[in-house]
């Protein structure tokens, strides 16, 4: 940097006006460079004078400054063509990336023709006008081009038209070719023996912005769930709401089918709420709830049940939800009272499965992808069904013994799907779309 200062000063003694884009281009320097070494000079006390001259130029693009190094691309591709010839599979693969524009520009240009399923040469020899354009806008001959050759790599996407601020600098009151170092910083010693009189200070520029404060920054586990969010989002999933954390044993286990009996459900797995310690038995749909308690209890529906005593006392007991398929079941029920269907349940608790409905509501399957068991209830008689797609991304809670890898909560990702005729084949598609969407 203090190399291209001195040259400077020197070229303005000579010229006593330059340019920094011309000086670049003489001096075969990276613009930028130049313009870092004006700045520096400006902080000088009156050395130099520069005005920043705003103005656009014609620049490569990064295809354009591939083009330029080796070659258009139907250039490319004639050239990989050999004299015995070659299928156009294997002349694509050689020229990746930009394989297909360039056979089809030099299929255009009647450079290559395709005979017995192979390519050929039909020219001996060719005259790559492209790159040359190309190269000519590199070095900032953008004139000698004409106009329909700049339409040309225009429309192309070759060249675009981008902003340039270059400086025209002259010399200032002070100038010299002795650059001296400024004083940044008065100090005791300065003001007791007087040599601030002899001293030169840099200006202060009270309008320069400080270094910002290190604020605070977002969790990383929150910015995971974001992005696992938009994914789904994009994906065409529902968000589902999650925000109850208290839920009763009914949404949590019943609707689920997990027996009351379940080890999960014991006191050591499951954080029970002391207060209010039951739920409202009238938030629960009294039809709903009395089929639930006859699958439990009797079996139904194509299942045998757990062939117990089901009791209103432990359904009603409220907890921190231990997954979200609770919420999972609740958006279901409330899906089948939207669309008034009739009785259909997804009774697995791990596995997917698919569910043939009732024959008098004319479906096949219906299939969920949830990390847990799903429910449908309702299929409707009249109204028409459509697909859904739900997920949701929130803390869990388990009466866990913390310690460095473990907490009492964590997050739980699920989704499902509600169609007709799904199989396994579309929960493998979701997944991989999912997990590819990571990569």
């Amino acid at each position: 940097m203090a190399d291209l200062q001195g040259r400077l000063l020197l070229a303005l003694k000579e010229k006593n006006i330059v340019n920094s884009e011309d000086l670049a281009r003489e001096w075969q320097e990276d613009h930028q460079k130049i313009v870092g070494a004006i700045k520096s000079l400006q902080t000088l006390y009156k050395i130099i004078n520069a005005e920043p001259i705003n103005t656009t130029r014609w620049q490569l693009t990064e295809e354009g400054d591939i083009v330029a190094k080796y070659g258009s691309h139907e250039a490319r591709v004639y050239n990989a063509v050999p004299q015995q010839g070659i299928t156009r599979e294997d002349l694509l693969k050689s020229v990746p990336q930009y394989g297909d524009i360039g056979f089809s520009k030099a299929m255009q240009e009647k450079w290559i023709e395709m005979n017995n399923q192979k390519v050929y040469r039909k020219i001996d020899r060719i005259d790559d006008k492209i790159q040359s354009m190309l190269k000519k806008v590199q070095t900032g001959n953008i004139n000698d081009l004409s106009d329909d050759q700049r339409t040309e790599c225009k429309k192309r996407k070759l060249i675009n038209e981008g902003k340039m601020t270059v400086y025209k600098v002259s010399k200032g009151e002070m100038f010299t070719l002795d650059i001296e170092r400024l004083e940044t910083e008065l100090t005791p010693e300065m003001i007791a023996n007087g040599s601030w009189r002899e001293k030169k200070f840099k200006s202060y520029d009270m309008d320069a912005l400080g270094i910002p404060p290190d604020a605070g920054h977002l969790h990383p586990l929150l910015k995971v769930r974001t992005e696992y969010r938009q994914i789904f989002l994009e994906m065409g999933f529902t968000e589902m709401p999650t925000n109850n954390f208290i839920e009763s044993s009914f949404w949590n286990f019943d609707a689920l089918f997990q027996p009351q009996q379940h080890p999960a459900r014991d006191a050591h797995d499951t954080f029970f709420i002391s207060e209010p310690c039951d739920a409202d038995i009238d938030m629960i749909p009294d039809d709903y709830l009395k089929r639930v308690k006859k699958v439990h209890s009797e079996g139904g529906y194509g299942s045998q049940g757990h062939k117990y005593d089901w009791k209103i006392e432990e359904s009603t007991k409220n907890i921190l939800r231990t997954h979200t398929t609770a919420v999972s079941a609740r958006m279901l029920y409330k899906l089948a009272q939207q669309v008034g269907y009739k009785y259909v349940y997804t009774t697995a608790v791990s596995a997917r499965m698919l569910y043939k409905l009732a024959q008098q509501v004319g479906y096949k399957y219906v299939y969920t992808t949830a990390v847990s068991a799903r429910m449908l209830y309702k299929l409707a008689q009249q109204k028409e069904f459509k697909p859904v797609k739900y997920f949701s991304i929130d803390r869990v809670f388990r009466n866990e013994t913390t310690d460095s890898t473990h907490l009492a909560e964590f997050h739980q990702i699920e989704g499902l799907v509600a169609d007709k005729g799904l199989t396994l084949g579309n929960l493998m598609g979701v997944i991989n779309e999912f997990f590819k969407s990571l990569v």
